[in-house]
């Protein structure tokens, strides 16, 4: 019983260890002995009875021992089950978090702050990701994040310009130069969106299908892509083989802001069915063939406005 309590005291204690601000002169305070209010580290030391509380200068802070944040795992996860407002939330706490301590060695804010301005680009907060921009480059990156920060400009081009050609180019052309997974997701991405803007929508089909298919790894961006390739069979006017894929999205990724949107997507198709080629290229005008049906407010769309 013993050596069992033992046991667990030196699991707390290694869990303690492991985040902690370790001070010049080399003692640690552990998370459990501060707290962070209005900038300021507020350390808080029990005194038998009594709390006894002191304001930590940061001059005195040597640096952060800090596992893994839990922020990033937890952020990852909830974009895998479609709910990006979630895990923006969650690395926005991280990232005021971590802030606290910048330029500390040891310190994630960079690696947060960085995985918070992604989810926002991939939650569509153009606005927020633009006004971020100067800072995040102002960061000391490394060489794989000063990657996918081209691979946010690159996003933010293609929102912003009609220069498609320039625009899948410059995707290919990332892609030529690295193997990452996730820098490979995020570009299919864009090359999918850029075609679904032309209008190429079997082109766009097939790119967003490749997130999943090819990279499937990266489960936080597969519900988008999912998502969008559904979309897309609505464009095309395969209704019912949109239906029975928004369908299953619903069921991946329930109380999702994906599933939501699945959701009204499927509503406004409700009942149709797919128009082949021909009967979508015959004339509505009743002399000949048979009317077009009433394409859904889900295929309409407006082509002009940015997508998440």
């Amino acid at each position: 019983m013993r050596a069992f309590i033992l046991a667990l005291s030196l699991l707390a204690a290694g869990s303690a260890f492991g985040q902690a601000i370790v001070l010049k002169d080399g003692n640690r305070i552990f998370s459990s002995e501060f707290s962070l209010q209005d900038g300021k580290i507020i350390r808080t030391i029990q005194i038998g009875e009594q709390k006894a509380t002191s304001i930590v200068d940061k001059k005195n802070i040597d640096s952060l021992e800090w596992p893994y944040p839990a922020e990033l795992t937890e952020s990852a996860d909830l974009l895998a089950k479609g709910k990006t407002e979630e895990a923006i939330a969650v690395l926005k706490k991280g990232r005021d978090f971590f802030e606290n301590f910048e330029g500390i060695e040891g310190n994630w804010f960079v690696d947060v702050y960085f995985a918070y301005i992604e989810a926002l680009n991939q939650g569509g907060k153009f606005d927020d990701v633009v006004k971020s921009l100067p800072a995040l480059r102002a960061l000391k990156l490394t060489d794989a994040q000063k990657m996918r920060l081209r691979i946010i400009q690159l996003d933010i081009e293609r929102q912003t310009t009609s220069d498609y050609v320039a625009i899948i180019g410059e995707a290919q052309s990332i892609l030529k130069e690295t193997d990452d997974s996730a820098i490979g997701a995020s570009l299919w991405n864009i090359i999918a969106d850029v075609h679904s803007r032309k209008k190429e929508w079997e082109k766009a089909l097939l790119a967003y299908l490749r997130i999943p298919v090819f990279y499937g790894t990266q489960m936080q961006r597969v519900p988008e892509a999912e998502l969008n390739a559904a979309k897309t069979l609505v464009k095309m006017r395969r209704y019912e083989d949109a239906a029975a894929f928004l369908a299953r999205i619903v069921d991946s990724y329930p109380g999702s802001q994906v599933a939501e949107a699945a959701t009204k997507e499927k509503a406004a198709i409700a009942g149709m069915k797919n128009v082949i080629e021909e009967e979508a290229a015959a004339p509505a005008d009743g002399k000949s063939g048979e009317a077009k049906p009433q394409e859904s407010e889900a295929a309409k769309g407006d082509e002009s406005k940015p997508k998440a």
